[in-house]
């Protein structure tokens, strides 16, 4: 079975169309799209038309996010390529944000499981290279690789640690429910746009919000899918000056041997928007209310024997 983990998408995407059984492969199971109806029972493509029937299929998948906050059960590899555009016709609340969260929980653990396959490799290699031994060319390509990709310019294998590791999922929530009107906003519909990164890029189309102020030309950056809006989202705040605190004080965290906490992180995102402090606050009243903290620790299921993600890349 095959994720959708196509590379991070530059241009503007329309969702498109199919929830697709793909061939088996390990770790991952389903790749959700929205498209028509279809009937759950055929042996061909699925689909998802709507919320109600996204809902259906995550029961009939046995996901259950309060199982999950128990810990009587980890995470379904179930990765939504786009939100139902009738997210904001679900008239209750609690089921509304219940089922975005189920969308955007599995989508975020994916991304920080790649984040710390990179990191357990660059502990591995740290560890080689400080006992003397001979780093191959294909680490050392690989190296230059990731130093690009997190916009590091030293040869110190501890500024990357400070970089490639992972953003709690608590945090992530709350600001994917924040930025996107807990999946309802024009630039989800639009563009899978569910942290509201800015691009002033001009080979970068994006997606002109309605009320901008006058004298600003920002876009909000679109993707081809959600998974891709989760990494670029996490390769912003692993490498944007801005969040410089936020990656000190997971670093202390790592130090101290203490789980990697989104409420204190988030106190750290000041710089995020416009609304500073205010915005900060808001993000943590999310994470407060919903519980989410309980989730810092969730973890996907059939994984291959990795450490817990606190502990992961550390040992």
């Amino acid at each position: 079975m095959a994720g959708f983990l196509t590379p991070v998408g530059q241009k503007t995407a329309i969702p498109k169309a199919a929830l697709e059984r793909e061939p088996a492969q390990p770790a991952v199971e389903w790749v959700i799209q929205v498209a028509m109806e279809s009937d759950p029972r055929s042996r061909g493509p699925e689909v998802v038309a709507s919320a109600d029937h996204l809902s259906r299929t995550f029961a009939r998948l046995g996901y259950d996010l309060e199982s999950v906050f128990r810990k009587d059960q980890p995470v379904p590899r179930v990765f939504l390529a786009s939100l139902p555009r009738d997210m904001k016709e679900i008239r209750e609340i609690k089921t509304r944000k219940a089922l975005f969260f189920k969308s955007i929980l599995p989508l975020v653990l994916q991304a920080n499981e790649e984040i710390l396959k990179d990191r357990k490799r660059l502990w591995q290699l740290r560890t080689a290279m400080r006992m003397g031994r001979q780093v191959s060319a294909v680490d050392r390509l690989w190296l230059s690789i990731i130093r690009e990709k997190y916009r590091v310019k030293s040869r110190d294998i501890d500024e990357l640690l400070l970089r490639v590791d992972v953003i709690p999922p608590s945090m992530a929530l709350a600001q994917a429910a924040e930025e996107s009107g807990w999946g309802t906003s024009r630039f989800v519909r639009e563009g899978n746009a569910i942290f509201g990164q800015w691009t002033f890029s001009k080979s970068d189309a994006g997606i002109a919000p309605l009320k901008r102020d006058p004298g600003k030309n920002h876009r909000i950056k679109a993707f081809d899918s959600l998974q891709d809006s989760v990494r670029a989202y996490a390769l912003n705040l692993n490498t944007n000056q801005a969040y410089a605190g936020l990656r000190a004080l997971r670093a202390d965290m790592r130090r101290a041997g203490s789980p990697i906490d989104g409420s204190a992180l988030a106190r750290t995102l000041s710089k995020y928007s416009e609304r500073g402090m205010a915005y900060v606050n808001s993000i943590r009243s999310i994470i407060s209310v919903n519980r989410l903290r309980q989730l810092d620790d969730a973890r996907l299921a059939g994984e291959p024997d990795e450490v817990p993600l606190q502990m992961a890349g550390d040992v």
